[in-house]
């Protein structure tokens, strides 16, 4: 019997149109966005990194100093991070069983996540301001 009345879903569920994960595509898409964003700046951030190659504090500081820089490099630290949380967040909830083990493990992959974006951002800000 396959039909609209053997779906387990109930109407309103088909309605929205929402999974498993009552979420919805909005996780898959802002993955997708952030992989769009990390390929567009890829090339300037390599170019950035070889330019900081062998140099001191000082010399970074100077690279790094020049606003366009510390915005490509700040835009790519934001979206690297989001990506990251978003693709790990997608494996503990496909391969964690346990209900505690998931809820813990999302809550240390936001901690974690949110931790590398503020260092790097900081250290960013930091050696773009000269301090």
């Amino acid at each position: 019997m396959s039909g609209p009345t053997s779906s387990m879903r109930t109407p309103l569920a088909r309605v929205r149109n929402l999974g498993a994960s009552h979420s919805g595509t909005k996780d898959f898409w802002r993955q997708r966005l952030t992989a769009v964003a990390m390929t567009l700046l890829i090339v300037p951030v390599i170019v950035i990194v070889l330019m900081l190659l062998g140099r001191n504090q000082a010399g970074a500081a100077q690279i790094l100093g020049s606003p366009p820089v510390a915005f490509i490099m700040l835009l790519f630290i934001i979206a690297s991070a989001w990506h990251m949380k978003i693709g790990m967040q997608v494996v503990i909830e496909d391969y964690v069983h346990s209900e505690k083990l998931k809820l813990a493990g999302i809550m240390a992959n936001n901690f974690f996540s949110f931790a590398v974006a503020l260092a790097s951002i900081y250290a960013i800000l930091k050696l773009s301001s000269g301090v």
